[in-house]
């Protein structure tokens, strides 16, 4: 493998989404993509469907010269952090030479729960920066929160910027607000996929057939957040301009309010948040 600019060890969901956009809106060329993977099946399917290099070697990965995106799965992290070590140590040892970090590839982690205290060091001296995404990622719309590390410079940033804007939008937070996202963007999708889930359930109890219900509950949501999103309207001030003086809405909205409906919400991002950051201790 030559010329390889964008190294992904891990060619999971996450990871196929991401490398997907990227070709898709040429930001790299197939070509220029190496993903690890462990299993042979996954790797065939990788390499035939998108035309790129897949291996079973994390090494020949972390020889990308652009971005390394660590797609595994946590508790495998120390591992694989372990065997870049070595290596990297070997062939240091051996070529008598110190690292240069401003020539070595931007770390890039997806990893839940590993902070950039313990990522940092697995990885002396390099540019490192934890993102968390959500699975809308998967069809380009999805919301990732970017927290650099320590070494990064403006020109890391904008790259990993412009890489997470091929499958949605980006926002740059602290790393101590990585929990709140998590529990807001990150773990949202299923919040939403409950709220979808119910508004067609109750089409169906009001007497609709359920392909009917499922399109209405799916559209309502969509096109709501796609209203609130393009006029940049409040949502308070898209409830009041639907609620007429004892008409259906607000018949519906009053027992969503005595159902609790909003402070579960609410309740659901803290449980999320503080989940999060148990995992992360």
């Amino acid at each position: 493998m030559t010329n390889i600019k964008f190294g992904t060890i891990g060619g999971g969901v996450m990871g196929e989404a991401l490398l997907s956009r990227l070709i898709a809106q040429k930001v790299y060329l197939p070509s220029e993509i190496l993903v690890s993977e462990p299993q042979l099946q996954r790797r065939e399917f990788l390499t035939e469907k998108y035309g790129i290099g897949t291996t079973a070697s994390n090494l020949e990965v972390a020889a990308a010269t652009e971005v390394l995106f660590l797609a595994i799965k946590p508790q495998v992290f120390d591992t694989v952090a372990l065997e870049l070590a070595v290596a990297t140590d070997r062939k240091q040892g051996n070529n008598g030479e110190t690292a240069n970090p401003k020539s070595e590839a931007v770390i890039v982690s997806i990893l839940a729960g590993v902070p950039l205290s313990k990522l940092e060091p697995a990885f002396p001296g390099r540019a490192v920066l934890r993102v968390m995404p959500n699975t809308p990622a998967t069809v380009g719309a999805g919301m990732s929160a970017i927290a650099p590390g320590k070494f990064v410079q403006p020109a890391h940033l904008e790259l990993v910027r412009r890489i997470f804007q091929a499958v949605g939008e980006v926002v740059e937070v602290p790393e101590s607000m990585l929990d709140a996202v998590t529990g807001l963007s990150g773990s949202g999708p299923g919040y939403v996929a409950i709220l979808i889930e119910a508004l067609t359930d109750g089409g169906v109890c009001a007497g609709l057939p359920r392909a009917i219900a499922s399109q209405l509950a799916l559209q309502t949501v969509f096109g709501t957040a796609k209203l609130l999103q393009e006029t940049g309207m409040h949502p308070a001030e898209l409830k009041d301009r639907v609620t007429s003086p004892g008409g259906t809405t607000i018949a519906g909205i009053a027992k969503l309010e005595s159902n609790g409906f909003r402070s579960a919400l609410i309740e659901a991002v803290k449980a999320a948040y503080l989940r999060s950051q148990e995992l992360g201790k």
